[in-house]
């Protein structure tokens, strides 16, 4: 631990509806850290079964514990957020709140940062799962496939919740959406390096799954943002120039054409679709790049001012 921390590691949970689980989740943290200079983070996301309220008895009881409430139900992603901007620890741990992932596996997974300065991101992937049916088992495996093709970073597991970071890497990041299951894809952006470790996976004993299939539809489209980002969020010009340049080029010269054809030969071209399709070319190109050179200008506002940074640099 360095003195700019506090705490060698921060555990960072999402919590919703699980006050079933709330007492033994704690338990189970603390237990399989002992010895550890820790915090445990519980993050409420507008929980309506009274989960807040046994949050706040635990931590009257459990110094390392500090619950933060938010005051609505936000999503998975800016649950996390809050529980990153809220964290002290050098290291970042984060894992479900339904006791389905094992704290025990969280010393290895971090001792595997502390050994490895070349190492950023530690991924869970629940090799042995304990939940999947094959009505699970088979989108899982096309959706893990699907997001490691489209990132080009390569997982078995993407939907597992227990990863560790450093947490000098996870700060740098901003979490909208669907976009906490991408954070080793929005990582590796920065140049940080991922690796897969097995984990250990247990069936649900109390309260109930809350993912449904309207969850698949903002993940695949949160994958759209996260191949664009990944591709262009720092040169916009490449993603909206490229095309408008060629359509601008087809469209100038559909229009010269039409141009040499009524000049030079006299030729009548004013009812010819051609025409039409040549100056929509020509508005389309010209509108595309002017959005590049929009984003361009956006993306400095973004950087500069602040001091932002594209990259990450690693301790020494």
């Amino acid at each position: 631990m360095t003195s700019a921390y506090p705490y060698t590691l921060s555990v960072v949970i999402p919590i919703f509806n699980e006050r079933e689980s709330l007492a033994d989740l704690v338990a189970a943290v603390t237990q399989a850290l002992e010895g550890w200079q820790f915090e445990l983070i519980l993050v409420d996301d507008g929980s309506t079964d009274g989960s807040g309220d046994i949050l706040r008895q635990l931590a009257s009881q459990v110094a390392r514990l500090r619950p933060l409430l938010l005051i609505r139900n936000y999503g998975q992603s800016t649950a996390l957020q809050a529980g990153f901007d809220a964290a002290l620890g050098q290291f970042i741990v984060t894992l479900d709140g339904d006791l389905q992932n094992d704290p025990r596996d969280i010393p290895a997974m971090v001792s595997l940062l502390q050994s490895d300065n070349q190492v950023d991101v530690v991924s869970g992937w629940r090799k042995d799962r304990q939940d999947a049916t094959v009505s699970r088992k088979i989108p899982s495996k096309i959706a893990n496939h699907l997001i490691s093709k489209v990132t080009k970073v390569q997982l078995h597991d993407y939907g597992c919740a227990l990863k560790a970071y450093r947490a000098q890497v996870i700060k740098d990041l901003r979490l909208y959406g669907e976009l906490h299951r991408f954070i080793p894809a929005l990582a590796a952006e920065v140049g940080a390096r991922i690796v897969e470790v097995p984990v250990r996976h247990h069936p649900r004993t109390k309260g109930v799954s809350k993912y449904g299939i309207d969850r698949t539809i903002r993940v695949i489209l949160d994958l759209l943002w996260i191949r664009f980002t990944m591709g262009f969020l720092h040169r916009p010009i490449h993603a909206f120039g490229g095309v408008g340049l060629v359509m601008l080029v087809v469209g100038f010269g559909i229009l010269g054409w039409l141009g040499f054809e009524r000049i030079i030969l006299g030729e009548d071209i004013g009812g010819r679709p051609v025409l039409f399709l040549g100056v929509l070319l020509s508005l389309m190109g010209t509108q595309l790049l002017a959005v590049g050179l929009l984003g361009e200008l956006l993306i400095r506002i973004y950087h500069e001012p602040k001091g932002r940074r594209q990259y990450i640099l690693k301790d020494h």
